[in-house]
């Protein structure tokens, strides 16, 4: 089984993000289940991929494989009611990097920012440097396969 051990937190209301490399993304999600469960699609810049994802909270089961162009497009319209649609920034940060989503479309204005970690002790050791506002780790309003339906950004 993959693991993901991940935070996410929100980007400090007015903060400048450092520089990195921006990608385009859609997302779709087929299925989304109890306890976190979730099946999604994605296309990151020209990358396309099917992940499944178990659990939810820090530290949760993931699985990804690549499809080719043609198997997204197969998939994509399964997605229709439950999709996002946001610009992913990489941001180097202390040897590690920060993914910095800004939502487009009904979700306008949220910037979310995630750092994937080694270990659970490497999470809890993280300090989020001044750009990084509130964590929302374990706040479900903010999971993806939530905001995929969200008629606006959370409060």
């Amino acid at each position: 089984m993959g693991v993901e051990i991940e935070r996410k937190f929100l980007v400090e209301p007015g903060a400048e993000v450092p520089g990195g490399r921006t990608l385009p993304v859609l997302q779709g999600y087929l299925v989304v289940g109890a306890g976190g469960d979730e099946a999604r699609l994605r296309r990151q810049g020209e990358a396309c991929s099917l992940t499944v994802k178990h659990g939810s909270g820090l530290v949760r089961g993931e699985w990804e494989i690549a499809l080719d162009p043609a198997q997204f497009a197969e998939l994509w319209p399964a997605t229709e009611r439950a999709r996002l649609e946001k610009d992913r920034r990489i941001v180097p940060l202390d040897g590690t990097e920060a993914v910095v989503d800004s939502y487009h479309g009904r979700l306008a204005g949220l910037r979310t920012v995630e750092v994937e970690f080694a270990s659970q002790e490497e999470a809890a050791a993280f300090a989020p440097p001044p750009w990084f506002g509130t964590e929302v780790t374990d706040r479900d309003e903010y999971k993806n396969r939530r905001l995929a339906t969200a008629t606006a950004p959370p409060d």
